[in-house]
C-alpha cells in the first residue's frame, strides 16, 4: 500500500505536475507514497499517476488526527484481545501511517493501521473509528500470524497479501514490501534493544 504525507497545494500546470483544466484556482490534495507515487484528490475525483479515478477520500469530519495516547492506548488492548504482542502491533501502525487516522493511501487504505474498505468489511469494522480501525487491524493481524507462524511473513501478508506470500512461498520480492518488513522488523529489534538495556 503507498502511503504518504498530505500536502495541501494549490499548483499551476508548469510544476509539471497534472494540473485540472479550469480557469479558477482548484484546491488539491497530494498524497505522496513511499515509492514516489503521486495521488491527487480533486474535488470528489481522486487520480494516481496513471491517471485513473481511483475513490473519493473520506470527509474530513469521519478521519481525525488521535493522539497519540490514545492510539497506544488502542493498540494495547487491541493486542491483548487478539493475543498479538503489543510491540509488533505498534509497530505496524506506525509503519502504516505514523499514527494517522486520516492517512488514505492511493488504493483507499484508511487510518492508523490502514485497513482497506473489503478488509474492514470482512472484519468487521467501521474503518473510520479509530478504536475499530486499530482492532481490526490488529485481528487481520493475528490471522496472518497464526497462518503462516511467522513474524516476518505475517507482515509481507498484510501488506501484500497471503495469496502473494503463498504464491512466492516467502516475502514476495516486490520492493514495497520487502522494504515494509525490513522497517519493522527493525523497529521491533530496536525496541527489544531498549528494553534489554533497561533491565
Amino acid at each position: 500500500m503507498a502511503r504518504g504525507p498530505w500536502l495541501s497545494s494549490v499548483f499551476a500546470a508548469g510544476l509539471g505536475l497534472a494540473a485540472v483544466a479550469s480557469t479558477e484556482a482548484c484546491a488539491q490534495v497530494l498524497s505522496i507514497g513511499d515509492d514516489g507515487a503521486v495521488t491527487t484528490y480533486a474535488g470528489p475525483a481522486v487520480y494516481t499517476t496513471e491517471g485513473a479515478t481511483v475513490i473519493a477520500p473520506p470527509e474530513p469530519a469521519q478521519f481525525f488526527r488521535a493522539a497519540p495516547e490514545q492510539v497506544v492506548q488502542f493498540i494495547r488492548e487491541s493486542s491483548a484481545r487478539h493475543a498479538v504482542p503489543a510491540s509488533i502491533v505498534e509497530a505496524v501502525a506506525w509503519q502504516e501511517s505514523r499514527f494517522n487516522h486520516a492517512a488514505v493511501s492511493s488504493k483507499g487504505a484508511r487510518g492508523v493501521m490502514q485497513l482497506l474498505p473489503t478488509t474492514a468489511s470482512d472484519l468487521g469494522v467501521d474503518p473510520s473509528d479509530l478504536r475499530g480501525n486499530i482492532d481490526g487491524g490488529a485481528a487481520y493481524l493475528a490471522q496472518q500470524l497464526r497462518r503462516f507462524g511467522d513474524v516476518k511473513l505475517a507482515l509481507a501478508a498484510y501488506n501484500a497479501g497471503p495469496k502473494a506470500v503463498e504464491r512466492y512461498g516467502g516475502v514476495p520480492p516486490y520492493a514495497e514490501t520487502q522494504s515494509y518488513v525490513r522497517a519493522i522488523m527493525a523497529r521491533l529489534a530496536a525496541a527489544s534493544a531498549v528494553g534489554a538495556g533497561a533491565q
